[in-house]
């Protein structure tokens, strides 16, 4: 597999600046400050873990943690908020990689919290807003003192405002005037009793850059992400796929469709766009071209309101 430091002694990288044979690419920049946001929370915390859904970003993250400490193992295990609508092909990937590296799976369940009275089901059906409950009862029950996400500032507004080491009260909650500054690429991780850091290796990162370094790493994702004919339903400007979750209505006629998903989340307010690229190549030409974000063009849950994805960070969510 390629290694930052192959990158740099390649004369026929793609990738390579102008600025001579030892200038880091720009994906190997990328590369290299992830690489050392993991290794930094590995030196200055007790017990990390890695938000892994067996979406694109948490595969990207997973991977460079591999890098960052091979050949030995990595030194976190993995946690997955399952809230029971995820698409099979996604599960499927999420345990077999989970048991190829030979990690310890985490799963916090929404159904089990609303079997026991905890969350109610939405009117709606999505359960994407009833994942904070579980998240946090899964933090503080490990004893999780920092947590990997996937987030990158390209994806919404909110997300843009949040540092790399975002500080986490002890109800899990995000404040926007306790951001520390991150000068030089100094990460501040204290935290006091109760409190943890969610941490964002891939903020820098855009959907564009993500897909690209897939491509360079020959990385496997699940198929959902290449164009597929699949059975969806119009909803809210966007294609649904069918399940338990309360869709289609009456109203709402089903159509096999040429499709393929930008992002992953829950099956109640993750859509899915028009498209024939099947290959990496072509869903690459595809980003580069599209002028909406992966979130704002397929994520029903961010549309609630303007302020939707803040209001649940400020309430704990990732």
């Amino acid at each position: 597999m390629t290694t930052a430091t192959d990158s740099l002694l390649r004369t026929d990288d793609p990738n390579q600046n102008s600025g001579g044979p030892f200038a880091l690419s720009h994906l190997d920049a990328l590369e290299a400050e992830s690489v050392h946001i993991f290794r930094e929370v590995a030196g200055e915390f007790e017990r990390p873990v890695i938000l892994f859904s067996g979406g694109k970003d948490s595969i990207v993250m997973l991977h460079l943690a591999l890098k960052a400490f091979r050949p030995a193992a990595i030194p976190f295990s993995l946690l997955h908020v399952d809230t029971g609508h995820n698409f099979p092909e996604v599960i499927e990937y999420r345990d077999r990689v989970a048991a190829e590296h030979n990690l310890r799976l985490h799963v916090a369940s929404v159904q089990d919290f609303i079997d026991r009275g905890v969350l109610r089901e939405r009117p709606d059906g999505t359960r994407n807003p009833l994942q904070t409950v579980p998240l946090l009862d899964a933090i503080e029950k490990g004893r999780f003192d920092a947590v990997f996400g996937g987030g990158r500032r390209d994806e919404e507004k909110a997300r843009a405002k949040e540092r790399v080491f975002s500080l986490r009260d002890e109800f899990g909650a995000w404040d926007p005037r306790r951001q520390r500054p991150e000068l030089w690429s100094l990460y501040n991780g204290r935290h006091a009793v109760g409190e943890h850091v969610r941490v964002f290796p891939l903020s820098n990162w855009t959907e564009l850059d993500v897909w690209q370094y897939i491509e360079r790493e020959s990385i496997e994702l699940p198929e959902i992400y290449y164009a597929h004919e699949r059975d969806v339903f119009a909803r809210g400007g966007m294609w649904l796929t069918a399940g338990e979750w309360g869709g289609p209505r009456d109203d709402e006629p089903v159509e096999r469709r040429l499709i393929r998903y930008r992002t992953v989340g829950d099956m109640s307010c993750t859509g899915a766009v028009d498209s024939d690229a099947a290959t990496i190549r072509a869903v690459i030409a595809e980003i580069a071209a599209s002028r909406l974000t992966e979130r704002g063009a397929t994520r029903a849950d961010d549309k609630l309101s303007e302020a939707a994805m803040e209001d649940r960070k400020r309430e704990g969510y990732f």
